[in-house]
């Protein structure tokens, strides 16, 4: 018998979630078509799946393209050892049209591309608890074409895939697409 993966965490949907995080859910089931299991987590908590829509819908209003979102979240993703993110992100990256190797690269935290390796060298050091970047590392971001704007909005993305990545390591979040025993037994009930 194949192994079932299991959340440590209850996987909510719209009918099983607490009830201030049902708008929440209904918004993303109409966006998605599916709910991914890192979302049906969160709704365990209204408040920190409220907060964490916030700051995702305000950071898709920001300056930087898909691709170095998407480096970004690869790379913290891998740091923490999060697969949901590293499948969810790898296949975000293939869709904003990175290659195999960059993608790779980007779990690394680097790249081909020097001024999105410039990037992601000055975010690492953010990733390890009480690691300061040295000062070269903003400046080599900056001479390599990076704003401030765009340099903080990275940095807000790092935290906000911190944060993603946190979620799934500490509740053992399966992959999406993955079945999970408790969730099915839930929908067959339902």
């Amino acid at each position: 018998m194949p192994k079932t993966e299991m959340s440590r965490f209850q996987i909510h949907d719209e009918l099983t979630a607490p009830e201030g995080s049902v708008p929440v859910l209904k918004g993303a089931l109409a966006s998605g078509g599916q709910l991914p299991n890192f979302l049906g987590v969160l709704a365990g908590s209204p408040a920190a799946l409220r907060g964490y829509a916030r700051f995702r819908s305000e950071l898709r209003h920001g300056q930087l393209d898909s691709a170095t979102v998407a480096r970004i979240a690869l790379a913290v993703a891998e740091h923490h050892g999060s697969q949901p993110g590293i499948a969810i992100h790898s296949r975000m990256a293939r869709s904003a049209g990175l290659g195999l190797d960059e993608v790779a690269l980007a779990r690394e935290w680097d790249s081909r591309d020097e001024r999105q390796s410039a990037l992601l060298r000055l975010l690492r050091p953010l990733t390890s608890a009480g690691e300061k970047p040295p000062a070269y590392l903003l400046e080599e971001a900056r001479e390599a074409g990076w704003s401030d704007e765009q340099i903080l909005e990275a940095i807000a993305h790092l935290s906000l895939e911190t944060f993603t990545a946190l979620i799934n390591v500490a509740g053992d979040v399966p992959v999406d697409g993955s079945v999970e025993e408790s969730r099915t037994s839930t929908l067959r009930a339902a």
